[in-house]
């Protein structure tokens, strides 16, 4: 009997890498509180939200089944920068990126009934210096104000973007080489 496939994501970014591996799967709309405890670690953070999100989509299916779970975030000088919660905060990220590198983090889980793993991708991302004009402009777009960090590497944002170290994807929030080999092991 065949597993089915499960991404517990609604993210069009995540879907479109998933389907560009031509895997039949389906989406799960996963809600799961995204609230870091005071002392938690960033790595720690985005490993258990995966992680929740996995769990959770392996509880509301049924059979012989794989979920995959993935959250993502950027870290600087150790402040958790998730998706902004409107406008203005935007544009704060986008001024604290300027010019700066940070560290994105995606966090993969890959989920059976009976065991998870779990692990972090990193890549550091380096800002080239950006006017306050070009902030606000990219920001109303609204291209940022449904990512980590307020950036869509793949899209506008891409142009603030100097240099990236490590997996592309994982700043994208599915890195693929990654997940193939996590579902090689879970198998």
């Amino acid at each position: 009997m065949q597993q089915t496939l499960f991404l517990a994501s609604t993210s069009p970014r995540r879907f479109e890498l998933l389907s560009s591996l031509d895997i039949p799967f389906d989406v799960l709309h996963i809600n799961v509180p995204e609230i870091k405890s005071p002392n938690e670690l960033p790595e720690t953070y985005v490993q258990r939200l995966s992680r929740d999100k996995a769990i959770a989509g392996i509880e509301m299916t049924i059979g012989k089944r794989i979920v995959i779970g993935a959250d993502t975030i950027g870290v600087l000088d150790d402040l958790v920068l998730e998706k902004p919660r409107d406008e203005s905060d935007a544009i704060l990220m986008l001024k604290q990126l300027s010019g700066r590198t940070h560290t994105v983090l995606t966090g993969l889980t890959v989920a059976t009934e009976t065991k998870s793993i779990t692990d972090v991708i990193k890549a550091e991302v380096t800002f080239r210096k950006l006017s306050e004009e070009e902030i606000i402009k990219y920001v109303a777009t609204k291209e940022p104000l449904d990512k980590a960090g307020s950036y869509g590497i793949q899209g506008r944002g891409g142009a603030f973007v100097k240099s990236i170290n490590g997996n592309y994807q994982a700043i994208i929030g599915l890195p693929l080489a990654h997940l193939i080999e996590m579902l090689s092991d879970i198998k």
